[in-house]
């Protein structure tokens, strides 16, 4: 049985700080690099009885610093949402997250103002795992060195981890995993994750446009920059029944009939009439059909609509669930 996952929005108050294992990093997409070194992290946690810790960053450092550059297009795309990172984390067993504000205090730390505050004072860490070209503090002049010397002063073991790589030798990383879902490239970032690419998220009222068309949709937000390419996809919902539904899929900002640029993910249930308002849902991307496209009026849109329900169809007829 996983443990509860506790979230903290800040350091835990001095009354909740059990000795733990700790890691540091974004864990965008949680995928099999981050699931080796989480696998690592939860075997020395419990051969010492400390508890399993990952501290991740909000925003991105990257974004934060694009941000302050005004240089947004240099901000990472994101695989996953907060919540879809806080479950990959909690099917690794990781038992706390800190959810560590980044701004202009925490980017001028000192490496040994990170350690002390963050590391020794905040958290209590007795076991540290990072990787190996981890580094910290103001203008990233912190590195193994100086956590290995730090360890030795305050009491934590320092471990790393080399990079983990597939099959053909690279490097498992988000970015490639960004890359992958960039150019639609389902089978390249399932290779990556360890499962399929997926977002989740609670059902929201839209303009019911396709329920006019014949072709009612649920809606989802979708996280910013998120790194899929629009486009039309094969998917299965779960989360409105004991099996997934099979579905077709439009990420995109809906070009045909909105100008405002958000990107919104509309699912199409196949074969499912299902109250979907309000609850939480899993949408699974399985095979891209095609990019989006921007249609002349509502006729040809709806046409396309039937072509990829029938392809959608097709997929399933072969594959299945």
């Amino acid at each position: 049985m996983k443990p509860m996952l506790r979230i903290y929005r800040d350091l835990p108050p001095p009354s909740d700080r059990p000795p733990c294992a700790l890691t540091i990093g974004n864990f965008d997409g949680v995928h099999r690099g981050h699931q080796a070194m989480l696998a690592h992290l939860r075997a020395a946690a419990q051969s010492r009885g400390l508890a399993t810790t990952v501290m991740t960053f909000v925003p991105h450092p990257r974004e934060y610093f694009a941000l302050q550059q005004r240089r947004p297009e240099l901000a990472p795309t994101h695989v996953s949402g907060l919540r879809d990172k806080l479950a990959g984390l909690t099917d690794q067993g990781v038992e706390r997250v800190i959810l560590q504000r980044f701004d202009a205090r925490l980017a001028n730390l000192s490496p040994q103002a990170f350690i002390e505050t963050l590391l020794v004072d905040g958290l209590n860490t007795k076991l540290l795992l990072v990787g190996e070209d981890f580094r910290f503090g103001h203008k990233r002049t912190g590195d193994i060195d100086t956590l290995r010397e730090a360890g030795a002063r305050h009491g934590f073991e320092v471990h790393t981890l080399s990079d983990i790589t597939d099959t053909d030798g690279r490097r498992i990383s988000s970015s490639e995993v960004r890359t992958a879902l960039a150019v639609g490239d389902l089978e390249g970032a399932k290779s990556l994750l360890g499962h399929d690419f997926a977002v989740s998220g609670h059902v929201i009222h839209g303009q019911k446009l396709g329920r006019t068309l014949g072709y009612p949709t649920m809606n989802l937000r979708v996280a910013p920059r998120c790194a899929a390419r629009s486009g039309i996809y094969v998917v299965k919902v779960s989360g409105l029944g004991p099996q997934p539904l099979p579905a077709v899929a439009s990420l995109g900002v809906r070009p045909t009939v909105e100008d405002d640029g958000r990107v919104l993910l509309e699912a199409f249930l196949l074969d499912a009439t299902v109250d979907a308002y309000g609850k939480l849902v899993r949408v699974e991307f399985l095979h891209k059909l095609r990019d989006e496209e921007k249609f002349s009026d509502l006729a040809t849109l709806t046409t396309a609509i039937a072509d990829d329900a029938s392809q959608a169809r097709a997929y399933f007829a072969v594959h299945g669930l």
